[in-house]
């Protein structure tokens, strides 16, 4: 009798990490096509960008693992992709207003740290390159679609800069990983203890404006 309600309560959870996901392929699009606006870039040009964004990472996670890219298995991933799209490009005064971007960040960190995670799970549970494989796609995926856009955008891409963004995610990641290894039977909970830990994190970034120390920076040459 046990089993069935276990059952129920994973479909439910996968349910909410679904939807949760589509917030954070939202969120992700909105901030991509934010970011190349100002380019006076056209509709098509946006929508690329943005679906680039938000599908890039777990595109580049799933070709390595040589499993069905998931956005080629459930369609909904590009569709919610290129309406957000659209939404951003004829409704930008609405969206680039401080509070309505404020937000947007905040959901980008939520979507950041659960796909992190959510890959990491993936790639363990496939027994790929454990104990580091888990870790570096989940990195891939969680900031993979940024760094593709900021590359073809001619921007400085994320690793180049001193945002907290990718730091966050390796601790979160490799915590998972270790509680995988050692306590698998929590699963469940270190997946939300470790989503919670990155996005405190990302979260603590942006409302404090923390970033890399100094002594942690590289200084580049001077000519």
């Amino acid at each position: 009798v046990g089993r069935p309600s276990k059952n129920r309560k994973e479909a439910a959870l996968e349910s909410q990490i679904y939807w949760i996901g589509m917030a954070g392929i939202v969120a992700f699009t909105v901030s991509a096509v934010l970011t190349v606006l100002p380019k006076g870039t056209n509709l098509f040009s946006a929508s690329v960008f943005g679906i680039i964004t938000a599908i890039g990472g777990g595109t580049v996670r799933d070709v390595i693992l040589d499993v069905p890219v998931f956005w080629a298995v459930d369609l909904n991933y590009i569709w919610v992709s290129l309406g957000a799209s659209l939404a951003v490009f004829i409704s930008q005064n609405f969206f680039t207003r401080k509070h309505i971007y404020s937000s947007i960040l905040y959901l980008d960190g939520f979507g950041v740290a659960l796909f992190a995670i959510e890959a990491a799970d993936k790639v363990w549970h496939l027994a790929f390159g454990r104990p580091l494989a888990p870790i570096i796609l989940g990195i891939v995926t969680a900031i993979g679609g940024g760094l593709i856009r900021d590359v073809l955008a001619g921007r400085q891409t994320l690793l180049m800069g001193r945002e907290l963004y990718a730091i966050p995610v390796l601790l979160g990641c490799t915590l998972y990983v270790a509680l995988l290894a050692l306590l698998p039977a929590f699963r469940i909970y270190g997946a939300v203890v470790c989503c919670l830990c990155i996005f405190g994190l990302r979260a603590a970034a942006i409302h404090w404006d923390l970033s890399v120390p100094e002594w942690l920076a590289m200084k580049p040459k001077s000519g």
